[in-house]
């Protein structure tokens, strides 16, 4: 039986060389906001939001999608060991 992963860590590498992560509960969710944010504007310099749902309420982040360079998408299963 295939394991279903918990959550996906969005890893955002950046023109400067800085590094971002970001979790989604679920690969739709990223796939939504990939689709409806990030390629409509993907040569843009203006600032896009960018979703924060397991942080504070009042964290945000936003950022030029032209400056992203790479973009990783990697599963997260429950039972996976922490890494550091």
């Amino acid at each position: 039986m295939p394991r279903t992963p918990s959550e996906y860590i969005v890893h955002m590498l950046f023109d400067g060389g800085h590094r971002e992560e970001v979790r989604f509960q679920s690969i739709q969710d990223f796939q939504k906001w990939y689709s409806s944010e990030l390629m409509p504007k993907s040569g843009s310099d203006d600032l896009i939001s960018v979703p924060l749902p397991k942080v504070n309420p009042g964290e945000y982040m936003v950022i030029r999608p032209s400056r992203i360079v790479g973009i990783r998408v990697e599963p997260v299963f429950s039972s996976s060991v922490e890494r550091y």
